[in-house]
């Protein structure tokens, strides 16, 4: 392994190799999620009641910051180097030759919208409207890794219209059985005329890319991936999850803790035909335990679902970041050997994610290895 001087400003080949630099959202300037075709944001056990627009509160705010400062501290005593997002006022309506939409959201979750991929920077598309010029609060970020070192590329993926035609605008009426039935195709909200993807649809594994087929990352989005990285000596390889109504980024549902383990979802199995990739090569799958926290009682305005338990950060491929209050987690990852740290992390929820929702890993210790050697692979020609 080389020695940590010799590292790129940006280097990060996987989920779990020693971390040295990340990036931590903020909720300064946050607002309330606008419904839109890609987004019917509800609020939990209040059915018809319409859900808050503009500003979130003050306090609600100060909350949320308060836990995203404490992960900062945290990581700051392991070491680590944090870099936090430029704060903006998302406040603001946004408009476009394709649509407008009454503001927009917030920097909380760096992972859904920027990913580190060896030396590479890539920017997603996203998905949603409002979300639509999510990356500036990392652009003077990432301009200064850029100039810092040559080695470091930058690559922005083509952004979409996000006009009418990019969603199926009646997928929020279909009934469970359609949407079943449906789901089996890959049919979501959004439809295959655009190139679509976030970053949280992907989960990094050395040589190996997984990218979830889901609500927001349509096979169009995983056709360019595969055609940006496979020159690069990368492999990306679809994935989904037949039991997940409403698939929506990777790190709750399938989550790589160290080579050779992951954690995953008992509520949502890896389909049957993509398990062979991780079986013959030795990898152990392992059900995370019941969250603490039921559907019913995650925070009223949080759109994210109870398994927000599995969203830890690890620091090492033998220390990790669970949320507090997560305790048989954090027991089965005791188990397992590793060395878990908590933080609260509750009042961050509603603002999409969890601890490694949250954050944007710049620097991790190792190079690409290969972790399945047995997976034969062509190419996207």
């Amino acid at each position: 392994m080389r020695e940590i001087a010799d590292l790129p400003a940006v280097n990060a080949w996987n989920e779990w190799d020693p971390l040295r630099e990340m990036v931590v959202g903020s909720a300064a300037g946050a607002a309330f999620e606008p419904a839109e075709p890609g987004n019917r944001p509800q609020i939990r056990g209040r059915a018809g009641e319409p859900f808050p627009a503009g500003p979130k509160p003050a306090e609600a705010v100060a909350r949320a910051e308060e836990e995203l400062d404490g992960l900062a501290a945290l990581l700051e005593t392991q070491g680590v180097t944090v870099r936090r997002p430029e704060a903006l006022d998302f406040s603001r309506p946004l408009r476009t030759p394709h649509f407008e939409v009454e503001n927009q959201y917030c920097a909380v979750c760096p992972r859904d919208v920027m990913i580190t991929l060896g030396n590479e920077i890539i920017e997603a598309t996203m998905s949603r409207r409002a979300r639509y010029f999510e990356y500036e609060p990392y652009r003077k970020l990432v301009y200064e890794y850029w100039e810092a070192d040559s080695r470091v590329s930058w690559t922005v993926a083509p952004k979409p219209t996000m006009a009418d035609g990019m969603y199926r605008r009646d997928f929020w009426e279909w009934p469970l059985q359609e949407r079943h039935a449906r789901m089996h195709a890959s049919e979501f909200c959004i439809t295959q005329k655009e190139i679509v993807f976030d970053a949280a649809d992907m989960s990094r594994m050395g040589r190996d890319i997984l990218v979830q087929e889901s609500m927001t990352t349509n096979r169009a989005g995983i056709r360019w991936l595969k055609r940006t990285l496979e020159p690069k000596g990368f492999r990306v390889h679809p994935v989904h999850f037949p039991l997940d109504y409403f698939p929506s980024h990777i790190d709750c549902t399938f989550v790589p803790l160290r080579p050779g383990l992951i954690l995953t979802n008992p509520d949502r199995p890896l389909r049957d035909d993509e398990l062979p990739m991780f079986v013959n090569d030795g990898w152990k799958l392992i059900e995370a335990p019941e969250p603490v926290l039921s559907n019913d009682e995650m925070p009223d305005y949080c759109q994210s679902s109870k398994w927000l338990s599995m969203n830890v950060l690890s620091l090492s491929p033998d220390k990790v970041i669970c949320e507090e209050q997560e305790k048989p987690l954090q027991d089965l990852l005791s188990s397992l050997g590793f060395e878990v740290l908590t933080v609260p992390f509750r009042n961050v929820f509603e603002y999409g994610g969890s601890l490694h929702c949250a954050t944007w890993d710049i620097r991790r210790d190792g190079v690409r290895e290969d972790y399945f050697p047995s997976v034969s692979y062509q190419p996207v020609g």
